[in-house]
């Protein structure tokens, strides 16, 4: 699951007010990056919803244009899933350097987890994140193809784990059940505000004990 948030309130408010003490000169670019666009993209998506905003709404907002925008997202969409590519890169050598002393099982619960591990400024943007992905009907097409790429690391994994094809039985498996155990827990915890997420991802893939066993 995406870990990247866009910049906190405080953060946002520093923005403000740095766009006001500070005007840029004539003709000078705006300057921007991607955790701009990402605050001014999520204040819409709050206040509008998501999809009543444009790329044209999020592009003025950050005070950029539209050219600007797709150098930094494909889509309105990717918006929601912050640096993905980042994020499967760094978990796929994480697991990559996963102790080989542990379990298949072990060592994937260890990195859900531990990923997915907020700090409590954290924790209200992922929410907000999270519960667009899993409930915003216009975002489902686009969280499939996410959701293969995820599996699809996972099933890299427990293939060179277990000297098998990545398109086995058992990696496509473990990669599938175990998306479906992280979507569980992630559906629990937008549900229970008093929740720990961590707690319920580690005991979500904990249940899949049986499927690690040869």
């Amino acid at each position: 699951m995406p870990r990247q948030e866009p910049l906190s309130i405080r953060s946002q408010h520093r923005l403000e007010r740095s766009r006001v003490n500070n005007p840029r000169p004539a003709g000078r670019p705006p300057v921007t990056s991607r955790d701009a666009i990402e605050a001014a993209a999520f204040e819409l998506f709050g206040t509008n919803g998501f999809e009543a905003t444009t790329v044209d709404d999020i592009a003025e907002a950050a005070e950029i244009g539209r050219r600007t925008f797709f150098r930094y997202f494909a889509s309105k969409n990717d918006i929601v899933w912050g640096d993905w590519d980042a994020a499967l890169a760094l978990m796929r050598a994480r697991l990559a350097a996963a102790d080989e002393s542990l379990s298949v099982l072990e060592v994937l619960r260890d990195e859900v987890v531990e990923y997915n591990r907020l700090t409590p400024e954290a924790e209200a943007s992922h929410r907000r994140r999270m519960d667009l992905i899993l409930h915003v009907p216009a975002l489902q097409a686009h969280s499939t193809l996410r959701y293969a790429q995820w599996r699809e690391v996972i099933a890299e994994f427990v293939a060179r784990r277990r000297g098998e094809a990545v398109g086995d039985l058992r990696p496509q498996l473990l990669g599938h059940v175990a998306l479906g155990a992280a979507v569980t827990a992630y559906e629990q915890w937008l549900a229970d505000p008093s929740a720990e997420l961590t707690e319920l991802l580690d005991a979500a893939l904990t249940a899949l004990g049986a499927l690690d066993r040869d």
